[in-house]
Protein backbone atom coordinates (compact mmCIF):
# COMPACT_ATOMS: atom_id res chain seq x y z
CA UNK A 1 0.00 0.00 0.00
CA UNK A 2 0.92 3.46 -0.24
CA UNK A 3 1.89 5.39 2.52
CA UNK A 4 0.72 8.95 1.91
CA UNK A 5 2.39 12.54 3.27
CA UNK A 6 -0.06 13.95 5.46
CA UNK A 7 -0.56 17.74 6.88
CA UNK A 8 -1.67 18.11 9.91
CA UNK A 9 -2.33 21.94 11.13
CA UNK A 10 -3.11 24.01 14.25
CA UNK A 11 -3.46 27.68 15.26
CA UNK A 12 -2.29 29.75 17.75
CA UNK A 13 -3.68 31.90 20.04
CA UNK A 14 -6.65 34.35 19.42
CA UNK A 15 -8.30 37.11 20.06
CA UNK A 16 -10.88 35.68 22.91
CA UNK A 17 -8.51 32.11 23.27
CA UNK A 18 -5.51 32.95 25.04
CA UNK A 19 -4.31 29.12 24.65
CA UNK A 20 -5.28 27.02 22.01
CA UNK A 21 -5.64 23.55 22.47
CA UNK A 22 -4.35 22.52 18.70
CA UNK A 23 -1.26 24.33 19.20
CA UNK A 24 -0.07 22.04 22.25
CA UNK A 25 -1.73 19.07 20.19
CA UNK A 26 1.38 19.98 17.07
CA UNK A 27 3.58 19.79 19.69
CA UNK A 28 2.47 16.75 21.25
CA UNK A 29 1.97 14.69 17.97
CA UNK A 30 5.92 15.82 17.25
CA UNK A 31 6.92 13.56 20.08
CA UNK A 32 4.88 10.43 19.36
CA UNK A 33 6.04 7.48 18.34
CA UNK A 34 3.88 7.27 15.41
CA UNK A 35 5.22 10.65 14.35
CA UNK A 36 8.74 9.49 14.58
CA UNK A 37 7.61 6.28 12.51
CA UNK A 38 6.00 8.67 9.89
CA UNK A 39 9.33 10.65 9.41
CA UNK A 40 9.64 13.02 6.79
CA UNK A 41 6.02 11.56 5.34
CA UNK A 42 4.32 13.71 8.43
CA UNK A 43 4.67 17.68 8.32
CA UNK A 44 2.86 19.12 11.26
CA UNK A 45 2.68 23.09 11.07
CA UNK A 46 1.27 25.43 13.78
CA UNK A 47 -0.63 28.53 11.37
CA UNK A 48 -0.57 32.17 12.07
CA UNK A 49 -4.35 33.54 12.54
CA UNK A 50 -3.79 35.73 10.35
CA UNK A 51 -5.39 35.41 6.65
CA UNK A 52 -2.53 36.83 4.44
CA UNK A 53 -0.09 34.85 6.57
CA UNK A 54 -1.73 31.68 6.59
CA UNK A 55 -2.75 31.68 2.83
CA UNK A 56 1.22 32.22 2.36
CA UNK A 57 2.31 29.55 4.64
CA UNK A 58 -0.18 26.85 2.81
CA UNK A 59 1.07 27.19 -0.57
CA UNK A 60 4.74 27.42 0.84
CA UNK A 61 3.83 23.92 2.90
CA UNK A 62 2.12 23.18 -0.78
CA UNK A 63 5.38 23.83 -2.63
CA UNK A 64 8.02 22.26 0.11
CA UNK A 65 5.83 18.98 1.50
CA UNK A 66 3.18 18.48 -1.17
CA UNK A 67 0.78 16.63 1.08
CA UNK A 68 -1.97 13.76 0.16
CA UNK A 69 -3.50 14.47 3.23
CA UNK A 70 -4.20 17.88 5.10
CA UNK A 71 -5.86 17.75 8.54
CA UNK A 72 -6.48 20.84 9.90
CA UNK A 73 -7.23 21.34 13.60
CA UNK A 74 -8.90 24.10 15.01
CA UNK A 75 -10.70 25.37 18.47
CA UNK A 76 -14.58 25.86 18.69
CA UNK A 77 -14.86 26.67 22.45
CA UNK A 78 -18.53 24.75 22.24
CA UNK A 79 -17.52 21.43 20.61
CA UNK A 80 -18.71 18.99 22.66
CA UNK A 81 -15.59 16.62 21.39
CA UNK A 82 -14.03 15.95 18.11
CA UNK A 83 -16.74 18.12 16.01
CA UNK A 84 -16.20 16.80 12.26
CA UNK A 85 -16.84 19.81 9.60
CA UNK A 86 -18.84 18.68 6.55
CA UNK A 87 -18.85 21.74 4.57
CA UNK A 88 -16.07 24.52 3.75
CA UNK A 89 -17.80 27.32 3.00
CA UNK A 90 -17.52 29.97 0.62
CA UNK A 91 -18.26 33.20 3.31
CA UNK A 92 -15.96 35.27 5.93
CA UNK A 93 -17.11 37.16 9.18
CA UNK A 94 -17.19 40.64 8.87
CA UNK A 95 -15.73 42.49 11.41
CA UNK A 96 -13.48 39.82 12.82
CA UNK A 97 -10.37 40.81 12.65
CA UNK A 98 -7.21 38.44 12.45
CA UNK A 99 -3.98 38.56 15.07
CA UNK A 100 -2.92 41.12 12.55
CA UNK A 101 -5.74 43.73 13.21
CA UNK A 102 -7.03 42.58 9.70
CA UNK A 103 -10.44 41.65 8.78
CA UNK A 104 -11.06 39.32 6.14
CA UNK A 105 -10.11 40.14 2.32
CA UNK A 106 -13.51 40.01 0.94
CA UNK A 107 -17.14 38.71 2.46
CA UNK A 108 -16.52 35.38 -0.03
CA UNK A 109 -13.16 33.23 -0.13
CA UNK A 110 -13.91 32.90 -4.05
CA UNK A 111 -16.03 35.01 -6.25
CA UNK A 112 -16.07 32.09 -8.95
CA UNK A 113 -16.54 29.39 -6.08
CA UNK A 114 -18.76 27.93 -4.03
CA UNK A 115 -18.88 25.42 -0.96
CA UNK A 116 -16.65 22.87 -0.90
CA UNK A 117 -17.59 19.04 1.08
CA UNK A 118 -15.10 18.08 3.11
CA UNK A 119 -12.84 15.10 1.85
CA UNK A 120 -11.36 13.35 5.13
CA UNK A 121 -13.48 10.41 5.16
CA UNK A 122 -15.73 11.55 8.04
CA UNK A 123 -17.57 8.63 8.16
CA UNK A 124 -14.65 6.22 9.33
CA UNK A 125 -13.05 8.71 11.29
CA UNK A 126 -16.36 8.34 13.28
CA UNK A 127 -16.36 4.91 13.67
CA UNK A 128 -12.84 4.63 14.32
CA UNK A 129 -13.73 8.21 17.40
CA UNK A 130 -16.50 5.87 18.75
CA UNK A 131 -13.88 2.93 19.05
CA UNK A 132 -11.54 4.76 20.87
CA UNK A 133 -14.61 5.86 23.29
CA UNK A 134 -14.10 9.35 22.31
CA UNK A 135 -17.37 12.03 22.06
CA UNK A 136 -17.73 13.45 18.48
CA UNK A 137 -20.34 15.78 16.71
CA UNK A 138 -21.41 16.21 13.24
CA UNK A 139 -21.39 20.61 11.65
CA UNK A 140 -22.01 21.58 8.36
CA UNK A 141 -20.68 25.24 9.38
CA UNK A 142 -17.10 25.50 10.49
CA UNK A 143 -17.60 29.64 10.74
CA UNK A 144 -16.39 32.21 8.47
CA UNK A 145 -13.02 32.78 10.83
CA UNK A 146 -9.70 31.48 9.83
CA UNK A 147 -10.50 28.12 10.79
CA UNK A 148 -13.11 28.35 7.81
CA UNK A 149 -10.87 30.31 5.54
CA UNK A 150 -7.93 27.44 6.14
CA UNK A 151 -10.38 24.71 5.34
CA UNK A 152 -11.65 26.38 2.09
CA UNK A 153 -8.30 27.18 0.59
CA UNK A 154 -7.11 23.73 1.30
CA UNK A 155 -9.88 21.62 -0.51
CA UNK A 156 -9.96 24.22 -3.32
CA UNK A 157 -6.92 23.91 -5.96
CA UNK A 158 -8.10 26.88 -7.63
CA UNK A 159 -7.67 29.33 -4.24
CA UNK A 160 -4.01 27.57 -2.93
CA UNK A 161 -2.67 26.07 -6.06
CA UNK A 162 0.39 24.26 -4.58
CA UNK A 163 -2.06 22.59 -2.39
CA UNK A 164 -4.06 19.66 -3.97
CA UNK A 165 -4.04 16.96 -1.65
CA UNK A 166 -6.72 14.19 -2.45
CA UNK A 167 -7.85 14.54 1.30
CA UNK A 168 -8.26 17.86 2.80
CA UNK A 169 -10.62 18.85 6.00
CA UNK A 170 -11.29 20.59 9.37
CA UNK A 171 -11.38 19.29 12.67
CA UNK A 172 -12.35 21.74 15.73
CA UNK A 173 -11.73 20.65 19.59
CA UNK A 174 -13.06 22.30 22.75
CA UNK A 175 -10.66 23.43 25.38
CA UNK A 176 -8.32 21.53 27.34
CA UNK A 177 -8.80 20.48 30.55
CA UNK A 178 -5.59 21.81 32.13
CA UNK A 179 -6.99 25.35 29.99
CA UNK A 180 -10.16 25.55 31.54
CA UNK A 181 -8.52 25.31 34.63
CA UNK A 182 -6.54 27.90 33.83
CA UNK A 183 -9.46 30.83 33.75
CA UNK A 184 -11.02 30.37 30.43
CA UNK A 185 -14.48 29.54 30.66
CA UNK A 186 -16.09 26.37 28.37
CA UNK A 187 -18.77 24.49 28.44
CA UNK A 188 -16.69 21.22 27.44
CA UNK A 189 -12.91 20.28 27.22
CA UNK A 190 -11.05 17.40 26.51
CA UNK A 191 -8.40 15.61 28.50
CA UNK A 192 -4.98 16.36 26.60
CA UNK A 193 -4.71 12.51 26.46
CA UNK A 194 -7.90 11.95 24.71
CA UNK A 195 -6.89 14.81 22.59
CA UNK A 196 -3.85 13.50 21.22
CA UNK A 197 -4.97 9.93 21.21
CA UNK A 198 -7.86 11.21 18.91
CA UNK A 199 -5.50 13.31 16.53
CA UNK A 200 -3.54 10.44 16.35
CA UNK A 201 -6.80 7.38 15.26
CA UNK A 202 -7.51 10.18 12.78
CA UNK A 203 -4.19 10.74 11.25
CA UNK A 204 -4.23 6.54 11.25
CA UNK A 205 -7.78 6.57 9.55
CA UNK A 206 -6.51 9.24 6.74
CA UNK A 207 -3.91 7.38 6.00
CA UNK A 208 -5.73 4.00 5.61
CA UNK A 209 -8.03 5.17 4.17
CA UNK A 210 -5.93 6.60 1.22
CA UNK A 211 -3.64 3.99 1.38
CA UNK A 212 -6.33 0.98 0.16
CA UNK A 213 -7.32 3.75 -2.85
CA UNK A 214 -3.84 4.14 -4.09
CA UNK A 215 -1.94 1.22 -5.74
CA UNK A 216 1.68 0.55 -4.00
Amino acid sequence: MSDPRILVTGFGPFPGAPENPTEWLIGALGKTKSAQERGERLCMEVLPVEYEAAARRLEAIGQEFSPDVAIHFGLAQPAQGFRLERLARNANLANRPDNAGRDAPAPVIDEAGADIPSALPLEQIAERLSAEGLTFEWSDDAGGYLCNYVFYLSCSPSMCTAMNPAMAGFIHVPLLDLHKRGGQEALHSLSEDDLLRGALAIIDCCAEVHARKVPA
